[in-house]
C-alpha cells in the first residue's frame, strides 16, 4: 500500500496563473455612541467651517487601516444622492483623490454645500435632470459637513481618508473587511471628528482576525 501526504495551502491561481495567497479578513464590532451630536445642524452657516462635534447622524462609524499601500488603478468615483429630502448615505467614506457625484433624486431642487476646512464647495441649485451629475474631487483628508441650502434638515458628512482599505459599520455597530493585505497596521475607528479609537493588529494570509471597539 502506497502512502500519500497531503499539503494544503490557502491560495487561488491568479489570472495569469501564477499563485496567489488568500489575503487576510478583520471583522468585530464598534460600540457605537447612543445620541447623535445636534450641534452641528444649528452652525451650518459658520464660516469658520469649525464644528464643536462633527458626528453620524444615526450614530455610525467608520474602521479602516492606517499604513502605506500602494495607489489604487484608476480613478476613484462614488456616490451620495438626495433621495426623499435626505442624503443617502448619510455617512459615505471615501479614499483621497475620490470624485463623488451628488445625483438628485428627488422632484424638486437640492443646493448643496459645504463649509468644513478639508472641501469648501458650493453646487448651487439643481434639479434631478441636470446632466452632468454635479460633482465634486476630495483631495485632501478628513470630515467634511454637507447641508442643503434649500432643506435645512439636510446633514451629511463624507470622510476623507487615505487609505484603500476601510468600511461604514452597520447601524449596530458591526462590520467585516475583506481582501487585507498582511502585516502589521494601526487599525481605527472613527466615530467622530473627537474620538478615534486605535488598535494594533496582525493580519495574516488567509487568517481572519477579530477586533472589537472598545
Amino acid at each position: 500500500m502506497k502512502l500519500f501526504s497531503t499539503l494544503i495551502v490557502v491560495g487561488l491561481l491568479g489570472a495569469t496563473g501564477e499563485f496567489v495567497r488568500a489575503q487576510a479578513v478583520i471583522e468585530g464590532h464598534v460600540q457605537l455612541p447612543k445620541e447623535p451630536s445636534v450641534e452641528v445642524i444649528n452652525k451650518r452657516y459658520e464660516l469658520s467651517g469649525e464644528q464643536t462635534v462633527i458626528m453620524p447622524d444615526p450614530p455610525a462609524a467608520v474602521v479602516y487601516l492606517e499604513g502605506t499601500f500602494a495607489p489604487g488603478r484608476g480613478p476613484l468615483r462614488a456616490q451620495m444622492a438626495q433621495k426623499n429630502l435626505d442624503f443617502v448615505p448619510r455617512l459615505l467614506p471615501v479614499q483621497v483623490g475620490t470624485t463623488v457625484e451628488f445625483p438628485n433624486l428627488d422632484d424638486t431642487y437640492h443646493s448643496i454645500f459645504s463649509f468644513s476646512k478639508p472641501k469648501r464647495f458650493d453646487l448651487g441649485r439643481y434639479r434631478s435632470d441636470e446632466t452632468p451629475i454635479p460633482s465634486v474631487l476630495f483631495d485632501k483628508p478628513g470630515a467634511v459637513v454637507l447641508h442643503c441650502d434649500i432643506h435645512e434638515h439636510m446633514r451629511a458628512i463624507i470622510l476623507v481618508l487615505e487609505t484603500p482599505y476601510f468600511q461604514r459599520t452597520d447601524a449596530e455597530g458591526n462590520y467585516r473587511i475583506s481582501n487585507l493585505p498582511p502585516g502589521h497596521y494601526n487599525f481605527k475607528a472613527w466615530l467622530n471628528d473627537k474620538t478615534i479609537l486605535e488598535k494594533q493588529v496582525d493580519l495574516k494570509d488567509g487568517a481572519t482576525l477579530h477586533v472589537d471597539f472598545p
